[in-house]
């Protein structure tokens, strides 16, 4: 690597000092020269990077107020309707967190939509990679760090609003209970130790509160760092474009660009946050009162991320196995264990399956159109649905509320729909994606239609076709199609089975790769298609974005005069991918 690295004049002194006594000037050089690809869906993640960060800065104002006990007070606070009732301190002292210290209310209320974005972006992030392919080789491991992260994220929430002890948030830790009971042999044993007796106890409060603000977000902020710490040392994927092969990474450097729009939109996140926070109210803890067992409240639903257990329980039929002295409840257990680990655990050995089933065990850095993988976009919109009706039978009384429908009604069109919608969305995402394909194809071959129609001297009409750009015909011709197995029960010349085809798990697996390798063949020239071979555009001259190689290790300046300051070349053993 060349070391002739023009450092600018405020950090030359700073620089200078750190190198000396650390020796960080070539570590530094490398995280500034590294580039990451310019696309819109690549800040999803982002966005819920600094809804982390947001939320930790929150959380650690309101952890300076906040009392976490069970013991029994007399409010006598600025909120005179609750004024003389009886509650606990962790209720007493969210309500003073709202009305009595200062900011209070608008720190709780950002704290709470910081969580709300933070597993919305999160969920819409790892769609963006499950429907790129983004999560095969090599990105399986930072796949199931992300499915992790997901699953954390869900414990945290239902943790953080159920400290407030309030109706709402007591008759959602109620169902958690109900649900711990519900697992056969252990279930009563767990709700025993994490509630230090029987429901609702003093010892919840202080325990959740530890998992709250200590154990889960280290575990969080450990499980982020290595994500951010792989995704820097296996590069970016990038989407298909012209010049983006799979051997480099076409974007901007981190300094100054990335570095900029990064903290631009940290300070764009924090904002939105705190518009929410100032005219959209949410969770008013004030309006439900002090939790006791003895009270439900109508309409009660959780954050949406924790809609799908709520909506499941509600759907679940009342179902129990009695036998030897026991019980066991499938009315909890099902709903209560099922879809949850339907979709963490699908989501976990996804990965696998497809390489499993596909035999592609190459490395992927370009991404996939998802019209281009009809069965796993059709797969991941089945997910989606299937979250989307247990979500939305979780108000089922809202629904039948304003719908005026029968509350039942309502219950067993979400128990048709849970089995129904994903089966059919599965079927109909997997059509449109072929007939996309089929689109592309006929763009391909024909270009744009112009809507121009001319008369030929035979007198025969034909519309005039535009024709399609090197930009556009270098993603039409993305596509890399699966290569096919031997088919179940295929034989060879002399009568023999191939061997990937033998057995039942054989020719299970042989149907997966026709199903994942259907596609539309398209036949291309070769011109313009960026890929593998490259097209003259592979590494910028000067005014393009920079380029990195992920093996030769060689890397381009970009035009901006503030990124011409970077070294044009890096060699290849100082590459951190390499």
């Amino acid at each position: 690597m060349s070391d002739n690295f023009d450092v600018p004049a405020p950090l030359e002194g700073v620089g200078g000092w750190l190198d000396d006594r650390f020796h960080g000037a070539r570590g530094f050089r490398v995280l500034m020269r590294k580039v990451f690809p310019d696309h819109w869906s690549f800040l999803l993640g982002e966005i819920a990077l600094w809804s982390f960060v947001i939320l930790l800065l929150s959380g650690t104002f309101l952890a300076l107020f906040f009392v976490p006990s069970m013991n029994d007070v007399v409010y006598n606070g600025s909120y005179v309707k609750l004024d003389g009732i009886r509650m606990s301190e962790a209720y007493q002292s969210t309500l003073n967190i709202s009305f009595d210290v200062r900011g209070g209310l608008l720190m709780r209320q950002i704290h709470h939509w910081a969580a709300d974005l933070f597993m919305a972006a999160l969920i819409i992030h790892m769609l963006r990679v499950f429907f790129t392919g983004a999560y095969r080789k090599p990105r399986e491991i930072n796949w199931l760090i992300g499915v992790g992260l997901f699953t954390l994220g869900l414990l945290e929430g239902l943790f953080g609003y159920s400290l407030p002890d309030d109706q709402l948030s007591g008759a959602g830790l109620r169902i958690f209970e109900g649900v711990l009971q519900g697992i056969p042999i252990v279930g009563t044993y767990l709700a025993f130790f994490l509630f230090g007796g029987g429901f609702p106890g003093n010892d919840i409060v202080p325990r959740m509160y530890i998992l709250h603000v200590l154990l889960i977000p280290g575990l969080l902020l450990g499980l982020i760092t290595a994500h951010l710490f792989i995704m820097f040392h296996q590069k970016h994927t990038q989407m298909p474009a012209k010049g983006n092969t799979e051997k480099n990474v076409v974007g901007q450097p981190f300094f100054p660009y990335f570095l900029a729009k990064g903290g631009a939109w940290f300070f764009f996140i924090f904002a939105a946050l705190v518009l929410l926070a100032t005219f959209a109210e949410i969770n008013p803890i004030w309006l439900y009162g002090p939790y006791t067992p003895v009270a439900i409240s109508s309409s009660s639903q959780p954050d949406f991320y924790m809609g799908i257990l709520e909506g499941s329980l509600r759907m679940m039929p009342a179902w129990e196995i009695n036998g030897f002295g026991h019980t066991l409840s499938l009315s909890v257990l099902i709903p209560g264990l099922g879809p949850l680990g339907l979709i963490f655990g699908g989501a976990a050995i996804w990965p696998f399956f497809e390489q499993w089933a596909t035999g592609d065990r190459s490395f992927h850095n370009i991404n996939d159109r998802p019209r281009n993988a009809p069965m796993r976009t059709g797969i991941g919109v089945a997910a989606v649905v299937f979250y989307g009706v247990c979500w939305a039978e979780g108000a089922n009384d809202v629904i039948a509320y304003n719908l005026h429908i029968p509350l039942y009604t309502i219950t067993w069109i979400a128990r048709v729909l849970v089995f129904v919608g994903p089966v059919a969305a599965f079927f109909v995402t997997k059509r449109i994606c072929l007939a996309l394909q089929r689109q592309d194809k006929e763009t391909l071959l024909h270009g744009y239609e112009s809507g121009i129609i001319r008369q030929l001297p035979n007198g025969e009409f034909i519309e005039v076709h535009r024709p399609v750009d090197e930009e556009a015909r270098a993603v039409l011709e993305a596509k890399r199609p699966l290569a096919l197995m031997p088919a179940p029960g295929s034989e060879d010349e002399n009568g023999v089975p191939a061997p990937s085809s033998r057995g039942a798990l054989g020719k299970v697996r042989a149907r997966a790769n026709r199903a994942f390798a259907e596609t539309i063949v398209v036949e291309t020239n070769g011109h313009g298609n960026g890929h593998e071979g490259g097209n003259g555009h592979a590494v910028g001259d000067g005014h393009g974005p920079a380029v990195e190689a992920g093996q030769a290790g060689e890397q381009a300046s970009v035009g901006s005069a503030a990124a011409g300051q970077l070294p044009a070349a890096e060699n290849p053993e100082d590459s951190p991918g390499s």
